[in-house]
């Protein structure tokens, strides 16, 4: 597993995950919208919405906020014009990251996710970063509902790539072309997942072995996060798991 998967995997024991839901459900909801306004509130008929569902339900975000995103991307409702935007830089250690935005006022946004990069040490790249990861779809599921050999036989049979056993549990990797696949491989099984979506995986982890430079890299990942407008945050930092128990305490 990626070394930001393990930060989130130990964040979430700690509680984070709880305190931060009302800023997820408003990241979620910009997502619905422009997933809608693109494609049509219809979830059978739009995959980019049947995704960012699968995101939302996985966090028990309320049905009433979902169904309220959908008809304002859709127009039922008034609501915001959002821009996406994809930037790239790199933190402290010579780590990559791929951030994904989106926002009603680039130029703002533009403004902050700068400062966000050199205050902790970082900077915003010029288009050199996402050949250092690769697009995949990814699904976690609970060890609890599923065993290891019956889950490995129905993502395989259904496209995926991998399936690897971490803390969280059974990591599934596929194409995004087989996103789908595996998606509809679970739901017949009534196998609802941990999270699954369309990521960025590194290809090459920058292993990070020195406690100030992680607890740096880690600071301005979470200030990523953190920022309002932003949906995704992606790097390829492989900090030691001992390392980063220190920093979560």
């Amino acid at each position: 597993m990626s070394g930001h998967s393990k930060w989130a995997t130990i964040r979430h024991k700690k509680g984070a995950l709880d305190a931060k839901r009302g800023q997820i459900f408003s990241k979620l909801a910009k997502e619905i919208i422009v997933a809608a306004k693109q494609g049509g509130g219809d979830p059978g008929m739009n995959p980019r919405l049947r995704t960012v569902l699968l995101k939302a339900r996985s966090v028990n975000m309320p049905s009433d906020n979902i169904d309220r995103a959908i008809k304002r991307g859709t127009g039922e409702l008034p609501g915001v014009v959002y821009e996406e935007i994809t930037y790239e830089g790199f933190a402290p250690g010579g780590v990559a990251m791929i951030v994904e935005l989106l926002t009603d006022n680039k130029n703002r946004t533009s403004a902050e996710i700068r400062n966000v990069f050199t205050r902790n040490g970082g900077h915003l790249g010029g288009g050199a970063v996402k050949h250092l990861f690769h697009r995949r779809g990814q699904f976690v599921v609970g060890k609890e509902k599923i065993g290891e050999d019956d889950l490995m036989t129905l993502a395989l049979d259904a496209g995926a790539e991998d399936m690897t056993t971490t803390d969280a549990g059974y990591e599934i990797t596929c194409d995004p072309a087989h996103f789908e696949a595996v998606q509809k491989a679970l739901d017949g099984k009534n196998i609802k997942p941990d999270s699954g979506e369309l990521t960025f995986l590194p290809l090459n982890p920058v292993p990070i072995a020195d406690e100030a430079t992680a607890r740096t890299v880690l600071r301005l990942f979470g200030e990523l996060e953190d920022h309002d407008d932003v949906q995704n945050v992606y790097a390829n930092f492989d900090i030691p798991e001992e390392i980063l128990a220190k920093t979560a305490e």
